[in-house]
């Protein structure tokens, strides 16, 4: 297997229901996987692209959470009508979806 370019990490991380941090799980993050893996493969890019799935990232309230390495950009509130777009615009033209980015001001 080739070095991957890219390395794209998915929280999947679930807490029980009702508890106060939230997690990517709850909010969507296996269909989110899911959507990747299918789009990856429809497109012939593993091998260029590695999948990972994660337990929490840590920015829980904006999940779920989408980390692409090398530039190590983290996507917020990825929902799976986004993954297209990540991968057309970042993945396949390196920039990254703006709209999507967990801004600076965030990490307080």
């Amino acid at each position: 297997m080739p070095k991957p370019k890219y390395h794209i990490i998915i929280c999947t991380n679930t807490r029980p229901p009702g508890h106060p941090k939230g997690s990517c799980g709850e909010k969507g993050a296996q269909n989110v996987t899911m959507k990747f893996s299918e789009e990856l493969e429809k497109r012939n890019l593993f091998g260029m692209v590695m999948l990972t799935g994660s337990t929490c990232a840590g920015m829980c309230s904006a999940g779920p959470i989408v980390i692409v390495y090398p530039e190590a950009v983290w996507y917020q509130g990825v929902k799976p009508d986004n993954v297209n777009e990540i991968i057309e615009e970042h993945i396949l033209k390196g920039k990254p979806v703006e709209k999507l980015v967990i801004p600076d001001s965030a990490w307080g």
